[in-house]
């Protein structure tokens, strides 16, 4: 149950992440006279969308749903695991740098790997429990 509960997070965090990460660093190129608060608001909800997408995908194209269907079941099932991946995600991130550090220092890549392992740490226990509760894994 572990192994498909993990394996649950890991795509629920590889969506979530591709949004997360994206924003963030295009609004620190490009708008960095945003404040902190809008900025990892607008990461997480990037995270939120792409994380939707890309496992709404993964029901398609894997388990043969609709779209809509994919889309609904993406929705249902994931968002409370996506929603406490990207908060875990955000929250060690900015205590780590505080948001302002250049993806050019390598601390910003030291900060990232813990931030999105707490990410994936989070959610765990709940799809866990999800997994266990519904016998059966939602993508």
């Amino acid at each position: 149950m572990w192994r498909v509960a993990s394996r649950n997070t890991l795509n629920c965090l590889i969506g979530c992440m591709i949004g997360d990460i994206s924003m963030l660093v295009y609004l620190q190129a490009y708008h960095p006279h945003l404040p902190m608060m809008l900025t990892m608001g607008l990461a997480m909800a990037a995270g939120l969308v792409t994380s939707i997408l890309f496992e709404s995908a993964i029901l398609r194209w894997r388990e043969g749903f609709g779209w809509r269907a994919a889309f609904t079941m993406a929705f249902s099932m994931s968002f409370l695991s996506m929603l406490g991946m990207e908060l875990a995600a955000n929250t060690t991130d900015f205590m780590l740098t505080g948001g302002r550090v250049p993806p050019s220092d390598p601390f910003y890549w030291t900060a990232l790997a813990i931030s999105v392992g707490a990410g994936f740490l989070a959610p765990l226990p709940y799809n866990y429990w999800k997994f266990k509760r519904h016998g059966k894994a939602c993508h």
